[in-house]
């Protein structure tokens, strides 16, 4: 450890403190989940449905795409349904209406106003009130309510059919025809939809909140804010605004005099190493990197589409083959496997410079298995998904070979299997390069070592989407699902590529060593401050306790407080170019890691912690909001960071090649420019629109067809085209750019000492 002792402790430190929060209370997850009852019964002794029905309910959700189509507690899509809050108020309804029919002989909107008053008092009692026995496991409704469930499901029994009356609804809802055309399945879907919404309605035991913490907002049974939720999202701020002040006060007091740079090489460092075999191989990856971004980029623009045509593309009907939550998925998925695949190969190319210039036995033959590997990975778990949502898939099949129904980790187990083997055999091909150089006598070793332990987490924490099933309850799933969408991806691949940035730039001679290997501790031991009890962020109302949401809040406000100092960060790499003239032929990854730094900023800084706080997400979650932060920091952070990747292993693959200025102009300015205009033009004003009318009527209201069909948003989801296809055509750009280079042959002069080129045989 050396110099770095204090921050090695520190990093230790705050690993073993956060993750015994994040472990004890996923323990409380488990405990305090909300039952699944072994029987639901009518008050008359008529048996409903059971426990198991519920689970195949699920099973059914998943079939269809579960979260890419609608959400569920608000966790999914945006442009059906949160079915929870749905079902919540139309069965609410159909009790209202029974009972002012029964009571009065009319229908609830025609009563006085004292008679509907007196109305909602029985109905907030009645569906607040808990009437689950835990002895038994039995749940008693009354038979008004099984009326009212009897109502509701008879309605979600014909959206999900071909019911014509309800086509205009389907059509509305990005929906296809027939979405499950099995009638019994139709039926378990309807008991899972209901399990849903009766964990949001009634409260815990000896408690004054639902088990989802009074989420969603529904006026009619009183769900509103709980105070913990308000004191909560005081607490965040105050924490927040606590953390940047400490950060300025270490910034200014506790660090050491900035020690000046290093006199840069006269020659890049790098092309001193010839390029060994498994480098060389590393081409194809790049090329697949930028195949699937390309693939991904057109399927946001024909998802989008379907938020305003719903079945159509231009008036072609191609909901039957290609439905939106199908190519949602095939459209979320692709961007993982070609932000992942950057990540790879920026990884595979460093492996051999830190073993010395040299390859490890059968390096290149690890990393040529690893690509066809992944290959099949995208193709059988595309196809799966295909498959699943067609309902050709069988259903004891779908979840280990069609759609596991998450978002994130849509793919089926049997493919998840085999990209966490892939990730795992990556792991092994690093370490090949990286044990040998940390067992080296001399030299300090102390930032290859957080790299190795960078490397190690991203091989073993994707491991934590096996920890659930198909039929898992659904908060311990929520629990495991975002320990991989946010501890595996926001978290160690921040550290990872951190790491490897300084990594590299101390290789090039253009920082020191100690002042690499000191802000990468330093950063890591931030990053992961916040961003690992921060994960329980996304569970305020996923059926958990009111201490997640107090350990949520106030540590995922931490999480913005690294990113204040970004625009320093940006600025010292963009300064690098200036240091060494051949640094020229880098300027590109340059512009995108400050891309990245200015997206980490915006995009899960400001948007982040715009829909961060207990009481803001009780409000916006499931709306559009969650995808303007969701864009802004997944493909402006990780996405800008695998294309600067992609880039700068393209420059060493082909060492003679000169970025093309015009195409890369267009690629990195259509980028930035489509992101800015999707999310400024359309994301944000929809999301904001919809914010307004969940505080006012219910979160049901928000995602309800009279609302979104309504003729100013869908005017600005039409708008959105225009920032889609400027973004396209810098997808399109950088593409050109990445493939024509890889066509040059690997014969190639390198830079002399001058920066000029001279030939030479790599």
């Amino acid at each position: 450890m050396g110099p770095y002792r204090r921050l090695w402790f520190t990093l230790i430190a705050v690993l073993v403190v956060t993750f015994s929060l994040l472990g004890y209370y996923g323990s409380e997850v488990y405990r305090q989940a909300p039952p699944i009852p072994q029987q639901v019964v009518a008050a008359d002794g008529r048996a409903l449905f059971g426990g198991d029905d519920i689970l195949d309910g699920q099973t059914a959700w998943q079939s269809v795409g579960g979260m890419q189509l609608g959400s569920i507690w608000g966790h999914g899509a945006y442009q059906a349904p949160d079915w929870t809050a749905d079902w919540l108020h139309r069965e609410l309804g159909a009790w209202l209406d029974l009972a002012a029919q029964q009571a009065h002989g009319r229908p609830y909107a025609a009563l006085d106003a004292p008679a509907q008053a007196a109305l909602r008092e029985q109905l907030r009692a009645e569906y607040r009130g808990n009437r689950a026995d835990a002895a038994s496991g039995v749940l008693t409704v009354s038979v008004r309510r099984a009326q009212a469930i009897a109502q509701t499901a008879d309605y979600y029994q014909r959206l999900f059919a071909d019911a014509p009356e309800l086509h205009k609804s389907r059509e509305s809802f990005a929906m296809k025809e027939n979405t499950l055309p099995d009638a019994a399945r139709r039926t378990q879907l309807t008991h899972f939809f209901f399990w849903t919404a009766w964990a949001a309605a009634t409260e815990r035991p000896g408690q004054a909140v639902t088990y989802t913490n009074n989420w969603p907002h529904e006026p009619l049974i009183g769900n509103r804010p709980s105070g913990e939720n308000v004191v909560w999202s005081i607490a965040s701020i105050v924490v927040l605004l606590a953390g940047v002040g400490f950060l300025v006060w270490g910034w200014a007091f506790l660090r050491q005099h900035e020690e000046p740079l290093p006199d840069a090489p006269a020659r890049d460092p790098l092309t001193s190493f010839a390029l060994t075999p498994s480098q060389r191989a590393l081409g194809k990856y790049l090329f697949l990197v930028v195949a699937l971004f390309t693939f991904q980029v057109f399927l946001g623009g024909f998802t989008a589409h379907y938020t305003v045509e719903g079945q159509t593309f231009y008036g072609i009907d191609l909901s039957q083959w290609f439905p939106y939550a199908l190519v949602r998925t095939w459209h979320i998925q692709s961007a993982l496997f070609w932000i992942a695949t950057g990540f790879l190969a920026a990884g595979l190319f460093l492996a051999p410079l830190i073993n010395g210039g040299r390859d490890p036995r059968y390096q290149k033959l690890g990393v040529d298995v690893l690509f066809w590997a992944l290959v099949v990975v995208v193709v059988g778990s595309f196809v799966g998904n295909y498959l699943a949502i067609a309902q050709v898939m069988p259903a004891n099949l779908n979840f280990w070979l069609g759609h596991q129904g998450y978002e994130y980790v849509d793919l089926g187990r049997l493919w998840q299997i085999g990209k966490f083997a892939g990730i795992a055999f990556w792991l092994l091909l690093m370490l090949r390069g990286i044990v040998p150089a940390l067992r080296a006598p001399a030299g300090d070793r102390n930032l290859l070592a957080l790299l190795a332990a960078s490397v190690v987490a991203i091989g073993l924490f994707y491991g934590a989407g096996f920890f659930y099933g198909e039929r898992t309850h659904l908060s311990v799933m929520e629990y495991w699902r975002w320990w991989v969408v946010h501890l595996w991806v926001e978290g160690f691949f921040e550290v990872f590529a951190t790491t490897a940035l300084a990594f590299i730039f101390s290789t090039l001679g253009l920082v020191s060593r100690p002042l690499a290997t000191a802000a990468s501790l330093a950063s890591a031991s931030l990053f992961m401050l916040g961003g690992i009890p921060g994960t329980f962020h996304h569970l305020y109302f996923a059926g958990t306790t009111t201490p997640v949401m107090a350990v949520g809040a106030s540590f995922s406000a931490l999480e913005v407080v690294p990113l204040i100092v970004l625009g320093h960060e940006a600025w010292e790499n963009w300064r690098l170019k200036t240091r060494a003239p051949w640094m020229e032929h880098l300027a590109w990854p340059l512009r995108c890691f400050v891309a990245v730094a200015f997206w980490n900023m915006l995009g899960a800084g400001v948007f982040g912690f715009m829909i961060n706080t207990p009481l803001a997400l009780y409000y916006v979650q499931g709306l559009n909001t969650t995808p303007v932060h969701a864009h802004a920091a997944l493909f402006g952070v990780y996405g800008f960071l695998a294309l600067g990747f992609t880039l700068l292993v393209l420059r060493y693959l082909r060492p003679q090649l000169v970025f093309n200025r015009s195409l890369m102009r267009v690629a990195f300015c259509g980028l930035n420019a489509g992101l800015v205009l999707m999310i400024a033009t359309s994301l944000l004003p929809i999301g904001i629109i919809q914010f307004h009318a969940s505080v006012s009527e219910g979160l049901w209201f928000a995602r309800s067809e009279a609302f979104m069909q309504q003729e100013l948003l869908q005017t600005l989801r039409w708008v959105r085209t225009g920032g889609d296809v400027v973004f396209i055509v810098g997808a399109l750009a950088l593409a050109l750019q990445v493939v024509t280079a890889l066509r040059v042959p690997r014969a190639a002069p390198v830079l002399a000492a001058d920066g000029e080129l001279s030939p030479v045989r790599r």
